[in-house]
């Protein structure tokens, strides 16, 4: 089977079938060393309508133009951003959603962010549940998607942080509902996470999923401000996972760290000045502490807004002799 994914032959509108002491895969052409017979009874995988095919007699033209090109799923529940032109359509959208997705039980119309604590701005369109689990990376997350962010395009970033930290102490300036800290307790096994965070339904969800995930012995949920929750002296590395804002919390995310240690630096910057002007804000961080800033890394995490990218600076922290 991974023979025919590989070459490119298999046809993946085919279900693969077992029959007896046989499994048939269905192919497009023959493949070397194998031989190939014509199917008594095919079985196709239900194809997935498109949003503007579901309500193409509700909406004109113009409408469907208009339309969502895109939305994400957490759980159970489908996120999604709506063209204001389409506030009456809202809700035929919201069903819409539900019939293509019939696991599904909720769509909820996504505004943006906002407030200090960079909570999201939402409202239920289809469906009545908010609070959902959503598994990834063999992480089970439990959270309300309508007062909770859990942003998909930072999923590569979570699962490269889960692969770090094996037998470290490692501090979580932003632990929000555990997305770094609990992926990296199930996966790498630190000696101790500190996982702080100042939204209240944030840490309640954070604590619920230490508890979901058996992280227990790892993980030390800290609710607070991480500018006096952060301890100094004791980590081996340090995530500091927010953004916009991250600079002003640079000097305890430094003064966490041994000497030696790793800081891992998320910030939104131009993208023409991408990676310059992130890499400068740790340096000239560490030299005004008298420490010493060795970039291991730099990398753009996702687009964060048009012309604006989010990006993530490693660093070894050291003494600066």
């Amino acid at each position: 089977m991974r023979q025919t994914m590989r070459t490119g032959v298999m046809d993946r509108r085919r279900k693969v079938l077992a029959r007896g002491d046989r499994v048939e895969i269905p192919v497009q052409a023959g493949l070397d060393g194998y031989q190939a017979t014509s199917q008594e009874k095919i079985e196709l995988y239900r194809a997935t309508p498109r949003l503007g095919e579901v309500l193409a007699k509700d909406m004109s033209s113009d409408e469907l133009s208009l339309l969502p090109r895109g939305w994400y799923i957490l759980g159970e529940v489908i996120v999604v951003k709506i063209h204001p032109a389409l506030e009456g359509f809202k809700r035929s959208i919201g069903e819409a959603l539900l019939a293509i997705y019939p696991r599904c039980r909720a769509v909820v119309r996504d505004f943006g962010i906002d407030g200090p604590l960079r909570e999201p701005v939402r409202e239920i369109i289809a469906g009545e549940i908010a609070e959902t689990f959503h598994r990834e990376n063999g992480v089970l997350f439990k959270l309300d998607a309508l007062k909770i962010m859990f942003s998909k395009g930072n999923l590569r970033e979570r699962m490269r942080m889960s692969l770090l930290g094996q037998g470290e102490t490692v501090v979580d300036m932003f632990a929000g509902i555990g997305y770094f800290s609990i992926p990296m307790a199930v996966h790498s096994r630190p000696h101790k996470v500190v996982a702080i965070e100042l939204n209240p339904l944030a840490h309640r969800y954070l604590v619920e999923n230490i508890r979901l995930n058996k992280v227990e012995d790892i993980v030390q949920p800290v609710l607070g401000d991480c500018s006096a929750k952060t301890p100094s002296g004791e980590a081996d590395r340090v995530l500091m996972g927010l953004v916009q804002v991250t600079d002003k919390y640079l000097r305890q995310g430094i003064e966490a760290l041994r000497p030696g240690g790793t800081l891992h630096y998320h910030q939104t910057i131009p993208s023409w000045l991408y990676p310059q002007a992130a890499i400068q804000e740790v340096v000239e961080a560490a030299k005004s502490m008298d420490r010493r800033a060795e970039i291991v890394n730099c990398a753009k995490v996702k687009k964060f807004s048009p012309g604006v990218v989010h990006a993530v600076v490693d660093a070894r922290i050291d003494r600066d002799y």
